[in-house]
């Protein structure tokens, strides 16, 4: 059984069709980014998984219930987007209240330790800068040790350090037991980090794959040389062919040099130019 199914979903504002029958599945121990451009229906997506609104037509499932089950909904983390916390409660305060929720969840000050809270555990929320904030908001997501964690937008408005250390909890062997679904603008974040990439574009799922297969179905090579006229650089979905065929010319060259397709462009050229 999938942790998250998405079965041809459909959701409609007015005449705006913001999710046109997609069909999606994350599996347990997958880290799986769900991209595209704005307005492509992610935050849509992300609500009806959420239970924050229904789907017009098609079903999504968690852990086996529907996510506006209260059952279902205690196998959950999240970190939303934007969130907004009592200035005079702590950390602490806040993340013993969320993991009061769920049956098992983990000591608060493990979860602390590996989102660098520990110093400004009992510090009142409202003296935090934002990327502690942000901080908190990551560690309540992961406090109760969900089987399932979404993370909408999770490292805007971290630091380099920050980021990377999220990086390398989602990665760790310990959280290979949850599933993990999120969202970023961060395109290097999901080819770093994501065992899967789903791309959404004006509603519909263009692409379901790993980032290697999104790279190469949909990503140009970089030719680079120095010829008679001077160095030459051009883009080609068949980079042996063209190399093949500049070696049978017999036109000098040096310094030849092929890129891989980058990720960034591949995930243009999968959403039209669009980021």
């Amino acid at each position: 059984m999938s942790s998250i199914e998405f079965f041809d979903v459909r959701k409609s504002f007015g005449s705006v069709e913001a999710l046109c029958g997609i069909s999606f599945s994350v599996e347990t121990g997958e880290i799986v980014a769900l991209l595209g451009p704005n307005g492509a229906g992610k935050t849509t997506a992300i609500e009806i998984l959420l239970g924050l609104r229904r789907a017009d037509d098609g079903y999504v499932m968690l852990c086996g219930g529907s996510p506006r089950d209260a059952q279902a909904r205690m196998q959950l983390g999240a970190t939303p987007q934007e969130t907004g916390f009592p200035d005079a409660l702590t950390p602490r305060e806040v993340t013993a209240f969320a993991a009061a929720h769920y049956a098992n969840p983990l000591p608060i000050d493990e979860v602390f330790a590996s989102f660098d809270l520990t110093d400004i555990a009992d510090r009142r929320i409202g003296t935090l800068s934002g990327g502690q904030q942000r901080r908190v908001a990551l560690a309540l997501a992961f406090a109760g040790d969900p089987a399932v964690v979404v993370l909408d937008e999770p490292t805007t408005g971290l630091d380099v350090d920050s980021r990377r250390a999220l990086w390398s909890r989602l990665r760790s062997q310990e959280n290979r037991h949850r599933a993990v679904l999120f969202t970023t603008h961060y395109l290097e974040e999901a080819n770093a980090l994501a065992d899967r990439v789903l791309v959404l574009d004006r509603g519909e799922l263009t692409f379901d794959g790993t980032p290697r297969e999104l790279r190469e179905r949909f990503g140009a090579r970089r030719v680079e040389y120095v010829g008679p006229n001077g160095r030459t650089v051009i883009t080609t979905h068949d980079a042996d062919e063209y190399v093949r065929e500049l070696v049978h010319s017999g036109v000098p060259f040096q310094d030849l040099q092929v890129a891989a397709p980058s990720f960034e462009d591949a995930f243009l050229a999968v959403t039209g130019g669009s980021k």
